[in-house]
């Protein structure tokens, strides 16, 4: 499985929003994640950076 896991980032300190996410889908006022189970939230922020290999995207707050 190719799923990725959300973190929050802030400061030095990452914190796990969403595990096996399948969609990160912009939007004007943040970001939704979706789950390979459905499950969605949205997150007040931007991406911060995507580590592909170790499939995690990190999201910064605003």
């Amino acid at each position: 499985m190719c799923e990725a896991s959300a973190y929050l980032k802030q400061a030095d300190k990452e914190t796990l929003i969403m595990e096996a996410v399948d969609k990160v889908e912009p939007d004007e006022n943040g970001i939704r994640l979706v789950s390979i189970f459905g499950d969605q939230k949205f997150i007040k922020g931007r991406i911060h950076s995507l580590s592909l290999v170790d499939h995690k995207v990190f999201i910064q707050p605003e």
